[in-house]
């Protein structure tokens, strides 16, 4: 179901915003402040925009030329919020019954939503009795439960510790793969968006600035400018060629070197996808024979974006994948990088961590 989404507003916090969304998850990503709540408020109708329009399939929810505004609860759209909004007076399963109400003649079947989200043992329990992972796992089955054209959740993770954090990202990339179900989702963060996202809306200040798959967004030099130097990086998807017990490695193909990395738990012929940190990524010009790393990637200077302090950014593509460096502005003298430059891209095996391998089946 196709998603298509433009909002202007000038008055107060000004809003320009376009993009396009299907089935799956579409990130909406930038930093505190940059406007991602109010978007989401505008295509949920909470927000009236200035101008723009919001559809999902053939069903138009907002259009400033003819004048078409669906009410929020009409919209099909729910909104899951960071501190869940559960009603405190009713048990999980009484919160899930009342939201079928809103099913707009289509009334959801509550079991398999109540399977997908693992909350079988807590339908009789109230809130109060609920941990915060569990909380928002039945927020987002009490949204599922109103029969929605899409999803949308708004840092549905920000309230939640680490621990919490890890125990429902599973469920949401369950329900990402299972359900086909349009999602925007609002984050600041980098790791969720990495491990979750298909696509990326990138904003700065009220603007996108930014839109598309997630590896492409996230090799882009305006992107990685939002996102910060300690947190800039590549996705890269690639399959699992093999296993090498003995060392403790995993070998997965890119689209034109093998990786070596630490032991993934995904049988040979798995689609895993990685977030390689552009503070991991060593570039040489020179002579790579002798060296301790497992992986050399032969490599091309795409960019090269200087910040404010010590640091550059350097942008590469290896074959059909594309990463980022970050460098010193002294190195990237010394080594004459600049675009077009052939390199070597290295990186150490143990460098990427398990948080940042994300199994896809």
């Amino acid at each position: 179901m196709k998603v298509a989404v433009r909002l202007v507003r000038r008055a107060g916090f000004p809003i320009d915003v376009a993009f396009e969304a299907s089935g799956g998850i579409t990130a909406l990503f930038g930093r505190s402040g940059a406007g991602k709540s109010t978007v989401i408020a505008m295509i949920a109708g909470l927000e009236r925009p200035e101008a723009g329009h919001v559809s999902v399939g053939d069903r138009v929810l907002f259009d400033s030329a003819s004048g078409r505004n669906v009410s929020p609860h009409a919209r099909r759209t729910p909104v899951v919020f960071q501190d869940g909004r559960l009603f405190p007076h009713l048990t999980v399963a009484g919160n899930l019954a009342f939201a079928r109400r809103f099913g707009g003649g289509r009334p959801a079947a509550l079991e398999p939503i109540v399977e997908l989200l693992g909350i079988g043992p807590l339908m009789r329990r109230r809130p109060g009795r609920l941990s915060g992972g569990e909380k928002q796992r039945v927020a987002i089955a009490r949204a599922l439960a109103t029969s929605p054209d899409m999803l949308l959740l708004d840092e549905p993770l920000a309230a939640l510790d680490e621990a919490r954090k890890a125990e429902i990202l599973p469920y949401l990339e369950r329900l990402r793969s299972e359900t086909g179900l349009p999602m925007i989702y609002v984050s600041h963060a980098v790791s969720e968006v990495a491990r979750l996202a298909d696509r990326v809306v990138m904003l700065r200040d009220g603007r996108s600035v930014a839109a598309g798959p997630v590896a492409e967004v996230f090799a882009d030099a305006s992107a990685a400018a939002i996102m910060g130097p300690r947190d800039a990086g590549a996705i890269l998807e690639g399959t699992v060629a093999r296993h090498h017990p003995a060392d403790g490695l995993t070998e997965v193909t890119l689209s034109s070197v093998p990786l070596m990395l630490p032991l993934v738990s995904a049988a040979p012929g798995t689609r895993v996808r990685l977030r390689l940190r552009a503070t991991d990524i060593i570039v040489t010009t020179g002579p790579t024979e002798g060296m301790s790393t497992r992986n050399v990637m032969p490599a091309r200077v795409t960019f090269v974006r200087e910040g404010e302090g010590p640091g550059a950014l350097v942008g590469l593509v290896c074959g059909e994948d594309r990463l980022i460096a970050r460098l010193t502005q002294r190195s990237v003298r010394e080594l004459g990088l600049t675009p077009g430059v052939a390199c070597a891209a290295i990186l150490k095996a143990i460098a990427v961590p398990p948080e940042d391998v994300t199994v896809l089946g």
